[in-house]
């Protein structure tokens, strides 16, 4: 139902003109949803980082000498390992060159091989002619374009490198150019949206699009050094944007590199944060955050090798990161005696691997290798599209490559397959752990709203509550009743029905007939909706005008620096939701009747296990279980829903059976993608 876009609120009435009957004769207009909290998330997210950056500024402040140098980059070593889990195996390349272009001064080799069995990836090959070998090598990591390898600046640097003397080799990311994974899809899915796609499902699995991005192009030195045009002992990794992204964990992963680039990327955590910037699934490393790790981190893990750090000056990577970054990364450098292996270059250009970015980058490895004293771009011929497939039609999968998707499916069901009955006390247990949720100690301040009449609710009156579930964090709870009330709840009632909404409690209340339905048979209770945080009336107004649905949007936004800072979204939301509870205990209820819709059956349904005060359960919309999620195709259940490696211990219809116990209600439960 559209809602009308005027907004009813009237100022603060005497008691004398709260009439019960008045109120109930008056027709209510439509209303826009209630959102008085709107930067709420944004600045409590804000908060959490800026702690985070000091405490780790703080230790980088502290290093004083070459030998506190490199224990701290000991310490990023293992932390890198938690970062990104444990790699794969490294199996059989199963490298083919299906096609060769013979150009002046290079041919360029089309190149298929296996970063994982049955994962192909395509390539172009740029070798130089006329030259004496080996030749430093490079790997190019391509940015969020459809047609990666082939678009124009990942072209122009294979081919200037070639030109120049270097062995480049440039492979599609997974979900762009010949790698393509969702062909099912109407509309058909932007990169972007591809990478969201994958990398949210694999959330579920315990796997990360960090690094499967990052293997991709482990895999592809790997390649490269089997070939022996190319000299060991000079291999270098490039990429801008998304290449960038992926140019930076490879630093942080492999040893092997000997000179890095990273370009329009490097910045800070909180930069990207503090301005709104919404980033890919693969560029919110899990528990980056909570380990005390920013962006120069993962590029210092490879110091006292040359880097050099490509910024552009009017990026949307907001350049004082950069900056940050470089000074952090030069200090480490000069305590190390290499303070010359560390270089910031600007451009003045918009974000992209600009011309001005290349030739930064050719400067800086010709003066790594010294195999050209070329300062500018040579001249360049950009072949089409066509020329450079690997594939007959633009797609590996005809070849039998499977999709991303294929493997999260296959590891959801090898872990329903091991995975043990958990008892009661265990489940509980694992959602704790799993939900990453905060001891809760004493009972929750609150503050209480001036009423706002006229909403249509199903009882004629409403009082709102802010009751403060973590510091600079509120849930925003609406007490509906025949008569006004301006003070704290009313005592003597012994039960409390209380209702989680979906995306708001406010349009719920009006439009939901689950509410009405719930009131009314339970007249003797008192009947509260809430707003968890990043819902109704903290539903953010960041990351654009009216994002907040669109799957970049930020609720996508702040559920990745969940992920980031080990506290996802759904244990946030749970937290809010027990601290309600404890609320409602303050209050004097002795029971409680949740209700819960949709999105906010989530974290209703972990409440309800977690808390003795519960005692009934009526769940619509709920999401059947977490193993159909990962194992579809596509789906529509948001990041802030999912929980990290969730199928590893637990999944809803277990946590649904053991609320058989608390008089369980579900009504029209939802799939992957309803």
């Amino acid at each position: 139902m559209t809602i009308n876009r005027r907004h009813f609120l009237t100022l603060p009435m005497a008691a004398s003109q709260l009439g019960t009957a008045s109120l109930q004769a008056a027709e209510p207009p439509p209303l826009d949803p209630l959102n008085r909290f709107p930067r709420m998330l944004h600045e409590s997210v804000v908060a959490r980082v800026r702690q985070v950056d000091q405490v780790a500024n703080a230790r980088k402040s502290a290093l004083k000498t070459k030998a506190d140098a490199e224990a701290y980059i000991r310490d990023l070593r293992q932390k890198m390992r938690r970062v990104f889990g444990p790699l794969p195996p490294k199996t059989p390349l199963r490298p083919q060159i299906v096609g060769v272009i013979e150009r002046d001064a290079y041919r360029i080799e089309k190149v298929l091989f296996e970063s994982r069995p049955g994962f192909l990836v395509s390539a172009n090959l740029y070798v130089p002619k006329g030259r004496k070998f080996p030749l430093p090598g490079v790997v190019g990591a391509c940015g969020h374009t459809l047609s990666a390898k082939a678009a124009e600046p990942y072209q122009s640097f294979g081919q200037g490198l070639a030109r120049q003397g270097y062995v480049t080799l440039v492979f599609d990311p997974l979900g762009q150019g010949e790698r393509t994974d969702y062909p099912n899809s109407k509309p058909p899915l932007s990169t972007v949206l591809q990478h969201l796609m994958a990398g949210n499902q694999q959330t579920l699995v315990g796997e990360s699009i960090s690094t499967w991005r990052a293997w991709d192009g482990i895999r592809a030195l790997d390649y490269l050094l089997t070939r022996p045009e190319v000299d060991p002992k000079h291999v270098g990794v490039t990429g801008t944007s998304g290449g960038g992204t992926a140019t930076t964990w490879m630093c942080a992963l492999d040893p092997r590199w000997t000179m890095a680039a990273p370009s329009c990327f490097i910045t800070t955590f909180r930069r990207n944060l503090e301005n709104e910037i919404p980033a890919d699934a693969e560029q919110y490393p899990p528990k980056s955050l909570a380990l005390g790790l920013d962006h120069d981190d993962f590029l210092a893990v490879m110091a006292p090798k040359p880097i050099v750090i490509l910024a552009n000056e009017k990026d949307f990577f907001d350049i004082r990161g950069a900056d940050e970054a470089y000074q952090r990364l030069r200090k480490l450098y000069r305590l190390l005696g290499a303070e010359s292996n560390i270089s910031l270059h600007r451009s003045p250009t918009e974000h992209g691997f600009s011309k001005e970015n290349r030739e930064g980058m050719y400067r800086w490895f010709n003066r790594v290798t010294g195999v050209s004293t070329a300062q500018a771009e040579p001249a360049l011929v950009i072949e089409k599209e066509e020329t450079l497939r690997c594939t007959p039609h633009g797609r590996v999968e005809e070849l039998g490559s499977r999709p991303v998707w294929h493997f999260t499916r296959e590891k959801a069901s090898q872990l329903a397959a091991s995975k043990t009955t958990l008892s009661p006390d265990a489940l509980n247990k694992a959602i704790v752990a799993a939900l990453k949720l905060p001891a809760r100690t004493g009972t929750p301040d609150f503050r209480i709203l001036r009423p706002l009449t006229r909403r249509g609710y199903p009882l004629p009156h409403s009082t709102a509550y802010v009751v403060e579930t973590e510091p600079g964090v509120q849930a925003l709870v609406s007490l509906l009743g025949p008569a006004p009330y301006y003070s704290r709840p009313p005592a003597g009632r012994r039960r409390a029905v209380l209702y989680v909404a979906h995306q708001s409690s406010d349009v719920e209340m009006r439009l939901d007939p689950l509410v009405a339905e719930v009131i009314k048979a339970e007249p003797e209770s008192t009947f509260y909706a809430c707003d968890v945080r990043g819902i109704g009336e903290s539903k953010p107004n960041t990351c654009g005008t009216d994002a907040y649905r669109n799957p970049y949007g930020p609720d996508y936004f702040y559920a990745g620096h969940g992920l980031m800072l080990d506290y996802p979204m759904a244990g946030q939301r749970t937290h809010d939701v027990l601290r309600v509870l404890d609320w409602l205990a303050q209050c004097g209820h002795t029971e409680v009747h949740l209700v819960a819709k949709g999105w906010g059956a989530v974290p209703a349904t972990f409440a309800a296990l977690l808390s003795q005060l519960v005692k009934q359960v009526t769940l619509k919309n709920a999401l059947k279980s977490y193993r159909e999620v990962a194992e579809a195709e596509l789906y529509t259940w948001p990041l802030a829903t999912l929980i990290p490696n969730v199928l590893a211990s637990f999944d809803l219809p277990e946590c649904y059976a053991a609320l058989q116990s608390k008089n369980l209600r579900q009504i029209e439960m939802w799939g992957p993608a309803s």
